[in-house]
Parts: C-alpha cells; sequence; structure tokens
C-alpha cells in the first residue's frame, strides 16, 4: 500500500501540524502551623482511560473496605499539613474557620459560614495544582473527601474513611476528586468542555493529545467495525457450510437403490440460498477490506502522533491553566449537586454527615450501584456507531458534597463521538446514594439519546416520541426533568411490575430503554400490558425493523 494512500482521510487538523467536626474541636494557632515539611504519596491506581469495547459489564466488587485501616487520620499533625505550603490564602482559611468553630451567636456562625466558602475553594484550587504529581496523604484526602480536620469526626467515621479503598485496582473509570485533577492537568483527560481551556504555545503537547484522542477514537471505531465484519464473514460461512451439508445427504432411488436420488425440494432451496450467501460473502470481503484499510490509516495517525508526543519530551507538562479552568468547573459542579437550597458547606464534618456505610459514594459502591442499573437497563452505558451498540461506560467523577443528586455533564467528547466516554458526576454523601446515581444515569440516558438525534431530536428515536407525549399531554416545564423523573420510576417501579407511568411513556420507554431479558420474561407473565409490549418485540424480530 503506498504511502500516500495510508495518509489518504488524515485528520485536517493532523495533517497542518505535521506539514506533510464537631462545633467545639480546637484549633492551633496559625504561627504553629504552618512548615516546609512535605510527605511524598505516589499517585498510583489506573484511571480507566482506556475503552474496552468488548467488556460486557462493570467488575464484581469483592473488597469494599481495606481490612487494615492507615493512621494518617490519627496524625495529630493533619490538619496543619492540610493547610501548610498554600500562602495567604491557607491563613485566612483558618482565621475564618476559627470563627465559625468559637462563635456563640447562631447568626454569627451562619455568616461565618457563608464567609468560608469562597476562601476554600480558592485554597483548594491551590491544592489542586499540585494533583498533578505526588500528594502527601493529607493533601489527597483534603481533595478527595473534603477531610480538612479529622477531629470534625466522630471516632467510627473516622475508621470507616481510613478503611476506604485508597488505589484505583479495578482500573474503572469510577474517579476521586484527586484523581480527576491529575488526569487533567497531565492531559490524560480532555478538560471538560463547559470552560474550554485555551491551549497555550508553552504546552503544544494539549493540542497533540486533543489530536491523538480524536484519532484514537477513529481507530476505535474502525477497529469495531473490523471485528463486525469478521464476526458476519464467520457467520455467513456456517451458513454455507450448514447448506452445503443439506446438498450432500443422500438417499437411493427406489428405482435405482445403487444411484443416489435427485436434490429434493429443500436441496433445491438450499443451493439457491448458497449462492445468495456467497453474494453476501464476497461484498462482506469487499467491506472488511475497506475497513482494514481505513484501521491502517487510523493506526498510522495514532503512531505519528504519538511519535510527536515523544519528540516533544515524551513526558506530559503539567497544563495549569487547565486545572484552573477545571477546578472552576468543578465548584460549578458541587453547586449542582446540591441545588439551590442545599448545604454547600465545603469540608467534611460531622455535624453534616449522616450517611451510612453503604450511602458514602466510595468507588466500589458506585460500582455497585452502576452494576445494579445495568442490570435492569441492559443498554443504559451503549451507544450505537455505525449501526453497532458498543457498551462504553462513562467516567464517574465523586465530588465531595452533601448533595443529594447526580447529573451528565457530557453524553461524549464532541471529539470523539465514536468511542469517549461520558461524564456523569455523583455528590459523595447523598441521603440515597442509589437514587442519586440512578438521576446522573438518567440524565446521561437524556443527553446522549439528544446528541445523537442532533437537529432532529424532537422527531425521532427515544427523545422524539417522549417529546410528541410531553406536547400531547400539554405539559410545561424542563422536559429533561419529566424524563428524569419517568425514568426513575421505569427502573424503581416498572422493572417490578408495578405499573405507575403512561401507557405511550411506557411504550417507548420499552421499545427504546430495554429491560434486560430477564426482567422481560418476568413481567411478560405478570400482566397483559407486559405481554403485549413483549409480543411487539417478537413482531419486530419478525418483520426485521419496525
Amino acid at each position: 500500500m503506498a504511502g500516500n494512500d495510508i495518509h489518504e482521510g488524515m485528520d485536517p487538523e493532523l495533517a497542518a501540524l505535521l506539514g506533510t467536626a464537631a462545633p467545639d474541636t480546637k484549633l492551633p494557632d496559625f504561627n504553629d502551623i504552618f512548615g516546609n515539611k512535605e510527605n511524598n504519596d505516589s499517585q498510583t491506581g489506573g484511571s480507566g482511560s482506556e475503552v474496552d469495547l468488548g467488556s460486557t459489564g462493570f467488575p464484581q466488587i469483592t473488597k469494599r473496605l481495606e481490612e487494615n485501616s492507615h493512621n494518617f487520620f490519627n496524625d495529630p499533625n493533619y490538619y496543619k499539613n492540610a493547610l501548610s505550603n498554600e500562602g495567604d490564602i491557607a491563613q485566612r482559611v483558618h482565621t475564618i474557620l476559627q470563627k465559625y468553630l468559637t462563635a456563640k451567636d447562631p447568626k454569627d456562625r451562619s455568616v461565618f459560614r457563608q464567609q468560608f466558602i469562597a476562601p476554600y475553594w480558592e485554597f483548594l484550587f491551590n491544592v489542586a495544582r499540585k494533583a498533578t504529581g505526588t500528594l502527601p496523604p493529607h493533601k489527597k484526602f483534603l481533595l478527595r473527601f473534603g477531610l480538612l480536620h479529622p477531629n470534625f469526626l466522630k471516632t467510627e467515621t473516622r475508621e470507616f474513611f481510613s478503611k476506604v479503598v485508597v488505589e484505583n485496582e479495578l482500573d474503572q473509570p469510577v474517579l476521586y476528586m484527586d484523581e480527576w485533577l491529575n488526569g487533567i492537568g497531565t492531559s490524560k483527560m480532555r478538560a471538560s468542555s463547559t470552560d474550554e481551556v485555551r491551549i497555550s504555545k508553552a504546552n503544544s503537547q494539549s493540542k497533540l493529545i486533543q489530536l491523538l484522542e480524536k484519532a484514537q477514537g477513529k481507530l476505535d471505531g474502525t477497529r469495531t467495525i473490523v471485528k463486525q465484519k469478521d464476526s458476519e464473514r464467520n457467520e455467513i460461512e456456517r451458513f454455507i457450510r450448514n447448506k452445503i451439508q443439506v446438498i450432500y445427504e443422500r438417499t437411493p432411488m427406489r428405482e435405482l437403490p445403487d444411484i443416489s436420488d435427485c436434490l429434493c425440494e429443500s436441496q433445491k432451496m438450499a443451493s439457491v440460498e448458497i449462492q445468495n450467501l456467497l453474494k453476501d460473502l464476497l461484498k462482506n470481503d469487499n467491506e472488511l477490506a475497506v475497513s482494514v484499510r481505513d484501521y491502517i490509516s487510523a493506526e498510522t495517525d495514532v503512531q505519528i502522533l504519538k511519535d510527536k508526543i515523544e519528540a516533544e519530551g515524551g513526558a506530559l507538562t503539567v497544563d495549569i491553566g487547565a486545572l484552573d479552568s477545571e477546578c472552576n468547573t468543578l465548584r460549578q459542579m458541587a453547586k449542582m449537586t446540591c441545588g439551590r437550597q442545599g448545604n454547600h458547606f465545603p469540608i467534611l464534618t460531622g455535624e453534616y454527615f449522616h450517611c451510612g456505610p453503604n450511602d458514602v459514594a466510595t468507588r466500589e459502591n458506585v460500582l455497585t450501584m452502576l452494576a445494579r442499573i445495568e442490570s435492569i437497563d441492559a443498554e443504559a452505558f451503549c451507544r450505537v456507531y455505525k449501526n453497532k451498540l458498543n457498551r462504553i461506560a462513562p467516567y464517574v467523577l465523586l465530588i465531595p458534597t452533601y448533595g443529594d443528586t447526580g447529573f451528565c455533564w457530557e453524553p461524549f467528547d464532541r471529539y470523539n463521538r465514536a468511542t469517549s466516554r461520558g461524564r456523569i458526576i455523583v455528590p459523595m454523601y447523598p441521603k440515597n446514594l442509589y437514587m442519586a446515581v440512578l438521576y446522573a444515569v438518567a440524565d446521561l440516558r437524556w443527553q446522549v439519546a439528544k446528541e445523537k438525534s442532533s437537529f432532529y431530536w424532537m422527531e425521532e428515536g427515544l427523545t422524539g416520541h417522549y417529546y410528541q407525549w410531553y406536547q400531547s399531554q400539554k405539559l410545561k416545564g424542563d422536559i429533561k426533568e419529566y424524563f428524569i423523573n419517568d425514568y426513575i420510576m421505569w427502573m424503581t417501579k416498572e422493572a417490578e411490575g408495578i405499573q405507575k407511568l403512561d401507557k405511550d411513556v411506557r411504550g417507548t420507554f420499552w421499545r427504546y430503554m430495554p429491560f434486560t431479558r430477564e426482567i422481560k420474561e418476568k413481567l411478560k407473565t405478570r400482566n397483559l400490558i407486559y405481554q403485549e409490549l413483549y409480543q411487539r418485540d417478537i413482531n419486530r424480530t419478525m418483520s426485521d425493523g419496525y
């Protein structure tokens, strides 16, 4: 294959680039706090950034907590180390926090509580800039859990958090805030698109990473198509072998026992079907050849970009601009999980922490909730690309807030619609973790369907049918909120055979957000309504499209 053939169809940008507590907790004096001592704690563990299109589900959680707890939360210098080396903003945080804790008048406490929020986030931004390297434990847990002072928590609560699994041993895309910021700052992950970061000339690798992600998406997509075509070929060949076997079956003639009988009707039909199958095989072979060429081209683009990145220094540099922008985005996310009337206090204290062990959004608990959702909604994390259904689990950011609702931040990367992960946010300290995760998945479901339908989202598919029902009912308000509430009803009530949804909504959800086969089989025996929906599935399958 000529070199020009390989580079034909290369991304134009790439071509241009290459040129061919407790309230009475005592705080220490500020002057005794700040030293230069830093403990090193390497940021290890996977980030789940690689998308495995062959995955069929989330891993089974066998270890929710460590057997033995660490001792970081028993360190008397934890608070001192958490604030150290962060400059004047740390002093301001300390001063306001002291006033808040020592205030006797509830009105004064409320004022200081409100005054604390903005400086604390500014302080957190300073800490976040260090998240791209090795973070000492107290700063890691500050970002991860919002844990500024262990004495703000009861002994049993401290014990629980000291047993939470630290590393991403399962290499899943469920990330704590320190891990998220590490990925953004080192360009392993793209910054959230809401506050788009301008690519600085000093960090040209960010642009290369963006192009690499786009090229990688094309490579993953073409690889999926090649596998699909190969699977189709194997299926066609299997059919041909079966049909030939039918033709090979011989029975002797009654009149001439030493002579095989003529072809029977089924054998004649099999010979005709073989001719059609051979045509399908040739068509498949041509499509496979094209797909392989596309794959080689995409693989070449990816390798060129990797070589370019390696030539410019190999290791990714820290993008402070991306980090600062992402921190502002995270603050918006934190507000949204709590809502306007929610509790926006940014640190973890026993005063506001009321979760049981299974309702804290640890990585392991959230993975369990996601697996539970997928066991009901079979295609919750699937997207269609070139008529192929791919399972792509989203990134899940665990943000340390007292919110009750998760949400979808991005349905997928606009530069890689084929294989990129969506992004959802889950508050770590909700009243009900399953409902918080379910709300986020519902939002993801809506946004993916809407973006895929593009300009026709009010006419086609899941969003189109739902919008037409919404219009027919003359409803007012945010249509997405109606959808999310109906989705939660679908997952919690209808999946159990309890009819709560409008008939048209139930029909739309049954078709476009199908339950797993096991649930469908169970529901069809419960009621004629579900039996009718089940029969529609059979009719659509028999008519090869509906």
